[in-house]
């Protein structure tokens, strides 16, 4: 069971930085630091895009309008941590209850 857990938290944790570099990359690209035209680049950003908009979509239409500030990426980060501590403190009141 504790392999389970151990595996579930490190797909979170993976996830955790997928959405991190996403956001970086979108400030990168709106401040003109990195250019999409070049192939990899774009390759990137879109899986990278792919991968977190599915979730943070809805949480964008959840939070309000912060006139052009995006706040999504770290709600969703402090959900995600939120999750993975709870994920470990029921493991542990259930292994208490063994």
């Amino acid at each position: 069971m504790q392999s389970l857990l151990i595996l579930i938290t490190q797909v979170i944790q993976l996830y955790i930085w997928i959405v991190i570099i996403g956001a970086v990359l979108s400030w990168l690209i709106a401040f003109n630091v990195i250019n999409t035209q070049n192939r990899f680049v774009y390759t990137v950003v879109d899986i990278i895009y792919r991968v977190t908009e599915p979730v943070l979509a809805p949480l964008r239409r959840i939070l309000p309008d912060l006139g052009g500030i995006d706040i999504s990426p770290v709600v969703l980060l402090l959900l995600l941590y939120f999750v993975q501590n709870l994920i470990w403190e029921l493991y542990g009141s259930f292994q208490a209850g063994m």
